[in-house]
Parts: structure tokens; C-alpha cells; sequence
């Protein structure tokens, strides 16, 4: 993760680790190899979005972005096309594109995730974009609050509904791979997570007075199955540094 965001072409990066007392020799890893601008964050929370909150205290940057443990960027020019996207003043968050990657070899995709234009329906039907790929605002976590560290698992999903629910925020699909995501994570880790998950889901619904059908809660996991058989494009993807900006901006009504 650190030399993902080492070989980032753009370099005003305020770069925030958040470690609750891990024994995985990440403070060791930290000293040898860190980013210029590095803050660590050690000392003890109550979960991943506790720890998450944590680390967006001490940031001070305009934009805020998440890159999870062992996770990277694609390409070397995803914060440099995220920072020209923002530019736009009127963008408040931006999301993209997925690699699900093996844990021993992030060139190996085993699922794709392609997120797609945002619409309510397709938000009833259980879509939501993946979060790794998730740059917001400052103003907009000022406006609209941190994540809720009540929430074990899904905690992504309900801040990710709480904004594409926020009337008058503006925001873009970058139709790019940005994030290498290892496979392992905790809401797909075994059934029991997964039912937790599908739990957390429903509260994420009533903290947010988000009405869904009936089939939404089904549909949300399943909606995810396709991911495993569709092909990356590959080649697109060598080469997607190269290929001019096609941001799709949208607005919540």
C-alpha cells in the first residue's frame, strides 16, 4: 500500500495510517518505507470505522480517500485524475471502478467490479458502488458526519447511502479501475459476517428513512454475483492512464 501511493505521479498527499495495536508488523513496515508526509495514528478503537474516524481527525487535506491494509491504486495517475476531477468545485464525492486481486499476486483479477451511473432505481434494486474507490470532500463529511462507529461491517454501506441520499450533493463516476482490492474482506470473510452484514444493512436503511422494496435486501449480495464472471478489460486497464478523462457527473434530487 505504501508504495502504491509512493508511485502516485501527484505528490501533495497527506498520508494517514491508522493502526489499533495490529500485530502484523505494521509499525516495523512503517519505519523502514513510509511516504513523505506520513502520520501514524497507533492506539486502540472499537472497530474499522472507529479507526477510520480516527485517522480523518488528524487529516487535513481537501479531498479524503481510504486505501485499507495491503490494498493499491491500479495506475500511477489515480490521485492526479481524482484532484482534476475535484477541481470542479461543485463535485462533492467521486467514485469508481474495482479489481478484486489474490492475496499473492495483485495482477491476478478474480472479480470486477464495474460500478456504473448512479440512479434511485438501481439503489432500490441494491446497488451501491465499491467503497475503496470512494473520495469525498472535506466540507462534505463537515456537513454530512463521519462513519458510524456503531456498525462492525457495513458501516461503508450506510455512510454511502447517507450521502447518495443527501439531496443537492454533486458528484462522479469515474468509469476507471482505481483501487487493487485483496480478496478477505470482512463482510464476505464466512456466512456468519455475511448474515451480520445483511442485518446491519437493514439498520443502515431506517438511520438514513431509506425506503427500500422488498427484494432490495436480496438483491444487494446477488447483484454481485455477475462480478465473478465478467472479463476485465485488461488491456483498457494497461493503458487507462493514457485515456482522456470521461467522467460522468450526477446530482442527488
Amino acid at each position: 500500500t505504501i508504495s502504491s501511493l509512493n508511485n502516485q505521479s501527484y505528490k501533495d498527499v497527506e498520508h494517514i495510517i491508522s493502526d489499533g495495536g495490529s500485530s502484523d508488523r505494521t509499525l516495523e513496515i512503517v519505519g523502514k518505507q513510509r511516504y513523505c508526509e506520513t502520520k501514524l495514528r497507533v492506539g486502540k478503537d472499537i472497530g474499522v470505522y472507529d479507526a477510520i474516524n480516527k485517522g480523518i481527525e488528524v487529516s487535513t487535506g481537501d479531498i479524503v480517500g481510504l486505501l485499507h491494509s495491503d490494498d493499491e491504486y491500479s495506475y500511477n495517475r489515480v490521485l492526479s485524475d481524482v484532484v482534476k476531477i475535484f477541481s470542479n468545485s461543485e463535485v462533492d464525492f467521486i467514485y469508481g471502478d474495482l479489481n478484486y486481486v489474490t492475496r499473492e499476486d495483485t495482477a491476478k483479477i478474480v472479480r470486477y467490479w464495474k460500478s456504473g451511473t448512479f440512479d434511485h432505481a438501481r439503489l432500490l434494486r441494491g446497488w451501491v458502488p465499491p467503497h475503496p474507490t470512494l473520495f469525498v470532500r472535506r466540507s462534505v463529511i463537515e456537513n454530512f458526519g463521519m462513519y458510524d462507529p456503531g456498525f462492525k461491517i457495513s458501516g461503508d454501506y450506510e455512510y454511502m447511502l447517507r450521502l447518495f441520499k443527501s439531496k443537492g450533493l454533486n458528484f462522479c463516476y469515474l468509469p476507471r479501475v482505481l483501487v487493487n482490492m485483496r480478496v478477505g474482506g470482512v463482510s464476505n470473510r464466512n456466512l456468519k459476517n455475511r448474515i451480520k452484514a445483511n442485518l446491519e444493512d437493514r439498520l443502515a436503511w431506517k438511520n438514513n428513512s431509506f425506503n427500500p422494496k422488498w427484494y432490495t435486501l436480496f438483491l444487494k449480495p446477488i447483484r454481485k454475483l455477475p462480478q465473478f464472471f465478467m472479463s476485465p478489460p485488461v488491456e483498457q486497464i494497461k493503458r487507462q492512464e493514457k485515456i482522456p478523462l470521461s467522467p460522468v457527473y450526477s446530482q442527488v434530487f
